[in-house]
């Protein structure tokens, strides 16, 4: 059995199922091939993580046609606040009433149902899940993948344009032989929803420690008016085996002695998991019929939630150049168009990662001495209004050359 399509996209997480439902909109057809079970993806309990979207992601939400059906889970961001080990020197980030919010939160359940849910109802997306890819091949002439599912016989489907977009661990990129600068931050990201006595006033708060920052993200009340919100933890590799078996009274305790009284009592946690925390980054995101989107193509630290918002502009500037090249009669794997993307992409996305690495680095220096120096830095954004706009700015992902998709 053969197949062929516009793009071949290999991985069916947030940011694979975006770049399918983006290129629907423009006219452009897709396989999309990932292992995972879509029923067990979104099932309740199954990932108890939230995203932060930033504004421009939002935007794309909206113009792909998935927004409507997500704003009753939205939980706005309408300020961030920054502080070392809750020490004096707070850094406050609040956008003027026009300007809107920072961002929304978002449990990944929610958002991945939203995309499912389209996929599914969309004619040019062929979505093939519980499959996987047993060989991949790329010419001049085109993309295919050879996959196998459970009791069947094994499949071809073709494309013109192969998209890796598997996540950090990208066997397609492996395949390419395409190379990758990485390291290991030692560290593990903890993550749990909260509940707790005060409510959040929808502030997103980054707590720094050196062991690594320590987060909290505005989530809806439940139905019955309980606070919630969901923590990002960071510890190193050593500890975090530990913190993630400790029982809850013991792990709550030392919840609420890292937040201090900014959310009150913590009366609750749900279901705990970790993750390795470390940084990649490829030397190039294209090759011969080859585009990488994503974790496949940049993997950062979770220090200021862009990792998401980093791959769905990714996404929408793909979508974009190969719009425009189709305006022109151009392939979707052709060089020129695979350079463009090439030279959009990869810039933005390494001074993201650089920025978030310079992050990680700074607040991870231990001592009185060094926090002191922050704090001190800190003190002078919080009285310079360009610095904070100008931050505001990234957080939101409204600066710099956006992709039409990412505006409103």
């Amino acid at each position: 059995m053969s197949d062929s399509r516009d793009l071949l996209i290999l991985g069916g997480g947030l940011v694979g199922m975006t770049l399918a439902l983006a290129a629907a909109r423009q006219g452009l057809s897709s396989h999309i091939i990932d292992r995972a079970d879509p029923a067990e993806l979104t099932a309740e309990g199954f990932d108890d993580r939230a995203t932060a979207i930033s504004t421009a992601s939002w935007h794309l939400f909206t113009n792909i046609g998935i927004a409507e059906g997500l704003e009753q889970f939205a939980c706005d961001i309408a300020s961030i606040a920054v502080t070392d080990q809750n020490l004096p020197g707070r850094l406050d980030f609040t956008p003027e009433a026009h300007e809107g919010t920072l961002g929304r939160m978002f449990p990944n359940r929610r958002l991945r149902l939203a995309m499912f849910e389209a996929a599914a109802a969309e004619p040019l997306i062929n979505w093939v899940s519980k499959a996987e890819v047993i060989e991949r091949q790329r010419s001049e002439f085109g993309a295919a993948a050879i996959i196998s599912r459970e009791g069947g016989e094994p499949e071809k489907l073709m494309g013109r344009l192969m998209v890796g977009a598997e996540g950090r661990g990208s066997p397609t990129r492996d395949a390419a032989g395409i190379t990758i600068a990485k390291w290991d931050y030692k560290h593990r990201a903890i993550i749990a929803g909260l509940t707790h006595s005060k409510p959040h006033g929808n502030v997103a708060w980054e707590i720094f420690y050196p062991a690594g920052p320590f987060a909290l993200l505005p989530m809806n009340d439940d139905a019955d008016g309980t606070h919630r919100s969901s923590l990002v933890w960071t510890v190193s590799e050593d500890d975090g085996k530990a913190v993630t078996k400790l029982g809850d009274r013991a792990f709550l305790a030392e919840v609420q002695k890292r937040m201090g009284d900014v959310l009150g009592e913590v009366t609750s946690v749900g279901a705990r998991s970790s993750w390795p925390l470390g940084f990649h980054h490829t030397a190039k995101i294209t090759g011969e019929r080859l585009a990488l989107i994503g974790d496949a193509a940049h993997g950062i630290h979770p220090i200021a939630g862009q990792g998401l918002n980093l791959g769905l502009r990714d996404a929408a500037a793909l979508v974009e150049v190969l719009t425009d090249g189709a305006r022109i009669g151009l392939d979707p794997g052709d060089a020129q168009l695979l350079t463009r993307y090439e030279n959009w992409r990869g810039l933005d996305s390494f001074m993201v990662a650089l920025a978030t690495d310079g992050l990680t680095r700074l607040f991870g220096v231990p001592g009185k001495t060094a926090s002191a120096a922050r704090r001190l830095g800190m003190s002078a954004v919080q009285r310079t209004d360009l610095l904070k706009t100008f931050f505001m700015d990234e957080a939101r992902g409204v600066s710099g050359d956006l992709p039409e998709l990412l505006k409103a």
